[in-house]
């Protein structure tokens, strides 16, 4: 089975663990090919089309089994083994991502039947590791809720700032040499009591941030 990039977190309650895209892995066992799809997802529409989309790509296929989870304001999570044994597809799929702590995730495997009955533990596996393949191509990222400041400071003080913001690995975008020097800072959301600490500690109070926006920042997981 393809190694997992994600492993369980303990996250800032505005931060997650997700996909960053898609990602598609087949395999071929005992001439059964499992073909799994994973993608990333915000609503349940968004997950039930991937499904319906992903039948209607393998019309002939024997199964299309399924699992997702979806958080926001209540947890939602769904599988099925669309007619294989009971436990073999849809739950072994949903592992990948429970066991991952992955969500706003879907996935689905698909097989076509080779003529070769592979077992309930054979089953088990084999969508395991199709789902577990789809996962890791899709890339294993953490989701967090990051702040754009702005800060304004003269020529001189400027070098010394803006190697404490890289020693603190914050991405410094935007800069500008004019009367004096801007640049707009990106910070995770949680770090902003530390950044602002930070920010008065070096320029003796004469630096104060101004938020300028959010946006998501994708950390991926190793």
């Amino acid at each position: 089975m393809p190694a997992l990039q994600g492993a369980r977190l303990t996250l800032p309650s505005d931060s997650f663990v997700t996909l960053k895209g898609y990602g598609r892995y087949e395999i071929e066992i005992k001439q059964s090919r499992f073909i799994g799809q994973a993608i990333r997802i915000g609503s349940q529409k968004e997950a039930e089309d991937f499904v319906d989309s992903v039948r209607r790509e393998y019309p002939d296929a024997r199964h299309s089994c399924y699992a997702w989870i979806l958080d926001g304001e209540v947890h939602m999570q769904k599988y099925s083994d669309d007619g294989e044994p009971s436990g073999t597809a849809g739950m072994p799929i949903l592992s990948i991502l429970t066991k991952g702590g992955i969500t706003n995730a879907a996935i689905v495997v698909t097989r076509y039947f080779g003529g070769i009955l592979l077992g309930k533990g054979g089953l088990v596996r084999a969508y395991t590791d199709a789902a577990a393949g789809a996962v890791e191509k899709a890339s294993v990222v953490r989701s967090d809720k990051g702040i754009v400041f702005g800060i304004d400071m003269s020529y001189e003080m400027s070098e010394k700032i803006l190697y404490a913001v890289r020693t603190n690995n914050w991405e410094i975008e935007n800069i500008d040499y004019s009367d004096k020097v801007t640049a707009d800072i990106l910070i995770r959301a949680e770090e902003e009591s530390a950044f602002g600490d930070l920010m008065t500690d070096r320029s003796s109070g004469k630096i104060v941030p101004y938020k300028k926006g959010t946006r998501e920042i994708l950390t991926p997981l190793a």
